[in-house]
Formats: structure tokens, sequence, C-alpha cells
């Protein structure tokens, strides 16, 4: 497959998770739930909730099929399951219903989907990888952009249930058509005329780890902390956006939701930003400078009032959120390899789903307690300022792979098979 082929899987690859990111636009269904169903707004966001934390167990299902099938069958299930799951919530009439629906069903059709098009084009794209995983998480940062004014005017025009239903029929369509184009490139592919530079050398894996393997080295456990700990600063700032922008600066709810959809043209570029700065000075210092980024950023956002201040901050903040996104898929992938990256990063998602929860409950708590955001805000400067140390002690599990090396070396000269 020839250069430009591998660009249209990369562009099937980011309309795919513009699709799945919708799931980003679900404070558009939060009130036309409530009011059609009679459910309050926390029972609403549960859902929400579920769908995120059965995304890391789902993509984790999903790498280790993907490793005896290919992607093609786990796109296209994640096609069926996260549209049908979509579609059904739009018939839901109790809170278990639509729990099942959307946070199960279309949460496992989630998962199963967003590692595919990452661990697909970091494949096909070995001299690109921070730009293509960048990309193709951008694609899902943007998501909320293009279906929220749709659901709003759906909404308006046929009613919440059965904006579902559209919705839920036009995510199977992309997915399942995108899904199509899904597939690894021959064993030991390299794009024409493609020579690794010596930084990309020196990032690349020693050797092929499987998951087994990877699980077996503290640099996995490193870097899905790295990933839980810059999740939780930007997702604490997603949950509490309107409320906070209204409390803090006095402005009006419509007003708030401006900074709303601000901060999720951040997430989505962000995503693609970062990641494609990682190609040229490293991942380790991009999640360096992230950190340090957001430490200043929150400390600045507990004193402010002006509200384009606080837009600006929160803008700087859900950067480094969208970024580390982009970055990590690229990051797992040097650490351990592309071979069995869906199921080692797939596993490693389960970080975005315990920030998830984590996150916005640390923040509620500390403004309930307090009866402001001020200090919450601080102790998210401290948290991101030491969280920096993460990846400081990061380094590549060379030395792991070397001692393997010299033990079968051994053991194969004195006749042994390992």
């Amino acid at each position: 497959m020839n250069n430009n082929n591998r660009w249209f899987i990369a562009a099937a690859g980011v309309l795919m998770q513009v699709a799945f990111g919708a799931v980003y636009a679900w404070s558009v269904f939060r009130i036309p739930l409530s009011k059609a169903r009679g459910w309050n707004i926390a029972e609403v966001t549960t859902a929400f909730e579920i769908a995120i934390f059965v995304v890391g167990l789902a993509a984790f299902a999903g790498g280790l099929w993907m490793k005896r099938m290919g992607p093609r069958p786990v796109a296209l299930t994640a096609a069926v399951l996260y549209g049908l799951g979509t579609m059904l919530a739009g018939r839901a009439h109790d809170l278990t219903t639509l729990y099942l629906t959307y946070g199960v069903i279309g949460g496992v059709g989630l998962g199963l989907g967003y590692i595919v098009p990452i661990a697909t084009l970091v494949r096909w794209f070995p001299d690109k990888r921070g730009m293509i995983t960048g990309l193709a998480v951008a694609g899902f940062g943007a998501g909320a952009l293009v279906t929220a004014p749709a659901a709003n005017a759906l909404i308006a025009s046929v009613g919440v249930g059965r904006t579902f239903e559209v919705l839920g029929l036009v995510y199977l369509v992309v997915v399942f058509v995108c899904a199509l184009a899904m597939r690894n490139p021959p064993e030991g592919y390299a794009p024409a005329g493609y020579s690794p530079s010596t930084a990309q050398i020196a990032r690349a894996a020693s050797h092929e780890f499987t998951l087994r393997q990877a699980l077996g080295t503290w640099q996995w456990y490193g870097l899905w902390l790295t990933l839980f700990l810059n999740t939780t600063a930007g997702i604490s700032i997603i949950s509490q956006a309107s409320p906070m922008a209204q409390e803090i600066s006095n402005v009006s709810a419509a007003t708030a939701a401006g900074m709303v959809g601000l901060i999720s043209i951040a997430n989505g570029s962000g995503r693609f930003l970062w990641a494609w700065l990682s190609d040229s000075i490293g991942r380790r210092s991009v999640f360096l400078i992230m950190f340090g980024i957001q430490a200043v950023a929150f400390l600045l956002l507990s004193q402010v009032h002006q509200f384009a201040l606080l837009s600006m901050l929160a803008f700087v903040i859900l950067l480094c959120y969208g970024g580390g996104f982009g970055t990590m898929p690229a990051f797992a992938t040097d650490y351990f390899g592309p071979g069995q990256i869906g199921s080692i990063y797939g596993l490693m998602l389960t970080a975005w789903g315990c920030a998830a929860v984590f996150g916005p409950s640390l923040v509620a708590e500390i403004r309930q307690a307090t009866g402001h955001y001020r200090d919450a805000m601080l102790w998210l400067a401290l948290a991101t300022l030491v969280s920096s140390l993460v990846p400081l002690l990061l380094r590549a599990p060379k030395e792991r792979r070397s001692r393997e090396l010299r033990f079968e070396g051994a053991n194969e000269a004195h006749g042994i098979r390992t």
C-alpha cells in the first residue's frame, strides 16, 4: 500500500473519532432529559460517567481482540454497539435502561472503537507517531463541536428521545463505513523513503513487548499515573466550567456556555499540537511542560475574577488536557513497540475512567466544604506541580530487555531453549 492510501486510512480513523467524540456533547442532553423524564441532573450525568468508566475496560478488550482478529472486526462491532446503545437510550423511560443502553452498551462500543484508529495508525505512521495519534484523537476532541449544535437543533424540532435515535443511526453508519477501511500494514512496513532520525531511534522500543511484559515494568504504571494525573486536572475544569465561570466572574449561564465551547476547541486542538510537538522535543518533555503550565494556570485561576482571564486560563489547561490524550499513545508505543499497543494502551485508558470519577468529585467536595472554588484551584496547582515528578523520572525500559537477551543467550549457549 502506498503513502497516499495510508492517508486514506488516517482520514477514516479521524472521522470515526469525530463520531465517538460526540459523547462529550452529553451536557446538551442533561436538561432536556431531566424535563422529559423527570430525572434530576445528577441522575442524568451518571449515564455519562458510566460510559466513560466503561471505555477503559472496553478499550483493553478491543486491544486484545485486535491482536487476534485485526482492527476491522473490532471497529465494525463498535459501530453496532455504539450506534445501537445511543438509539436505545432514546427509548429509555427509566434510569436503569438509560444506564444500560447509553452507559454500558454505548460505552462498550465507544471503548472498542476508540482504540482502533490509534493502534492501527501508529503502525502505518512510524515516521510521525506523535502527529498521527494527535490527529486521530483531535477528531475525538472535536466531536462535541460537531454534535452539540446538531443535537440542539434536533431536540428543538423532534424532541430528545427521537434525537438520540437519529444520532445513534448516524453514528452507526459513519463508524461502520469508516471501519471498512481499517487494516494493519504488512509486517515490517515502512513508508517509502523513510529513514528514522537519531531522535526516533533513541525513542524507539528496544523490542516488541507483550502485554504481560509491559505490565511487568514500572514504566507502564508510570505512564498510567501520568495520564491519570493529567486527565484529572483537565476533567476537573470540564465538569465545573459553567458553574465556576458564573460564580467567579458573575456572568450569565449563556455567557458561561461560551467558555464551554471555547475549551472544547482547546481540547481538540491540544490533542494535535502537543502530540505534533512531541515528535520534535520528546514525549517526556511535553508532559513536563504541560504539568508546569497547568500548575501556573491553576494558581492564577485561584485569584482571577475577570471572565476573559478565566476563559484564557481554562483554555490553556484544556490544551494540556487534550495534549495528554494526543501524546500518550505515541509515548506508550515508543516504550513498548507497536505490536501489541492496542491492549497495552487500551488497558492504560482505565486511567481516563478513574480520573473522570476522581477529578470532578474532588473539586465538588472542596467547593462544598469551602463555599468557593479558590481552594480547589490551589490544590490542583500543587497537584500538577508535584505530578511533573512522574515524567521526570520516566525512562524507556531498555535495561530489562538487555538482561533478557543476556539470559536467553546464556541458555542457548548451554543448549537450553527458552
